[in-house]
């Protein structure tokens, strides 16, 4: 069978395990610890404390420190409600093109993984390749801190990652930051016509949002000169408001859904201490004069590292070699990739499929992109042993 045939096989089967962030993705790293063992790699299955969901760390080669792993998120995006012309679970080709959900966002890349893991073995003989595959990167990039906690810890850690998240097979070397946050305001509910006997929750929430929009504009004027992301300042987005029971009710609870992506962590501790102390001299003290049970509490979903371009980047210059690329681009959303840089580590992103297509029903990727990533892990065994490949060591 052609290494593309191959290649569609182990898609369909990781297709086939429904990997929605909300649910378990065991079955799934089940099936890929499986066809690593079975390579021969020394295989860690790393479950959450909830015991329902795992990422797996893998090795092909010595045992030793450097090397590149080659990284994915196993979970993918609800289908409920999308209008799918096919079961999303199961991978269907029409028109050179494999559509099923995470067809592109990511099992494609996981899937060229592990139909060359021969040739990654062969050429993992001097030093080690890794794999890193991980849970919830949908919701927060959960399965990825944890996984760096562990590297972190270790003496023998890798050098370089290689995300291969959907670029268009385009080598990516940055991308903001990603921080979601939700915040629970709890007031007194009281007769709409007495609002000053309670303390109206939706109302100090749009206080807070009205103080996040006049930190959007303060981000805006602090916008690194020479900023290369589109736009290239940090942004802040109300993602959702929710409170209330009637017209003419105090409302005692609101309920507030935010995000920032900043462009450098300073922007995130700038946005984060002036929030904080606008909550903590201003609106808690004013509830807290009606209603002493009244609070503000945030809820962080995650705060995903952004990924910074770097001069000297050993993972990118490699990944150069294997594509035949010059120029190495920005992307607008968030990546694992930034959490692997914060440990030490080298990363560049590059993987097949369009991230146009992600999340989205019909979800496909182009038997194309395939070939292509079938052929940069070709020219990762053909190159691999070679000096340039082992500068991040």
């Amino acid at each position: 069978m052609s290494a593309l045939g191959t290649c569609k096989d182990i898609l369909a089967d990781l297709i086939a395990f429904p990997t929605v962030s909300s649910d378990s993705n065991l079955a799934a790293i089940s099936y890929i610890a499986e066809r690593l063992n079975d390579a021969g790699a020394r295989v860690e299955v790393l479950a959450d404390a909830s015991g329902q969901k795992a990422n797996l760390f893998a090795t092909l080669g010595p045992e030793r420190a450097g090397g590149l792993v080659l990284s994915g998120h196993t979970d993918v995006v609800p289908v409920e409600d999308q209008p799918w012309t096919s079961d999303p679970f199961r991978l269907i080709e029409r028109d050179g093109r494999l559509y099923g959900r995470g067809t592109c966002d990511m099992k494609g890349f996981i899937a060229t993984c592990m139909s060359k893991l021969d040739r990654l073995k062969a050429a993992a003989q001097e030093r080690p390749i890794h794999f890193a595959f991980t849970h919830d990167e949908e919701v927060g990039c959960l399965g990825a801190r944890d996984l760096v906690l562990v590297l972190r810890g270790r003496e023998i850690r890798p050098a370089m990652a290689l995300i291969g998240e959907p670029t268009d097979m385009r080598v990516i070397e940055g991308h903001k930051g990603c921080c979601e946050y939700t915040v629970t305001f709890t007031g007194a509910e009281g007769h709409g016509s007495a609002p000053e006997k309670g303390v109206n929750a939706v109302e100090y929430a749009a206080r807070y949002i009205n103080r996040l929009l006049d930190l959007r504009r303060a981000l805006i004027a602090r916008c690194p000169e020479g900023s290369r992301f589109d736009p290239p300042h940090t942004t802040i987005n109300i993602g959702g408001l929710k409170g209330g029971h009637a017209h003419n009710v105090i409302a005692g609870k609101a309920v507030l859904e935010w995000e920032m992506r900043p462009v450098a962590e300073d922007d995130m501790t700038f946005v984060k201490r002036e929030i904080a102390s606008y909550v903590g001299d201003v609106l808690l003290p004013e509830m807290r004069r009606v209603a002493s049970h009244a609070a503000i509490e945030t809820e962080v979903i995650g705060e995903v590292a952004g990924l910074t371009p770097m001069d000297e980047n050993a993972a990118r210059d490699l990944v150069f070699r294997l594509t035949g690329a010059n120029h190495a681009g920005l992307v607008p959303f968030g990546t694992e990739a930034g959490l692997f840089q914060k440990i030490g580590m080298q990363a560049v992103i590059c993987g097949p499929g369009s991230i146009d297509q992600a999340h989205k029903p019909d979800e496909y990727i182009a038997l194309d992109q395939l070939r292509q990533s079938l052929a940069m892990l070709d020219r990762l065994g053909e190159i691999y042993g070679g000096r340039h490949a082992h500068d991040a060591d």
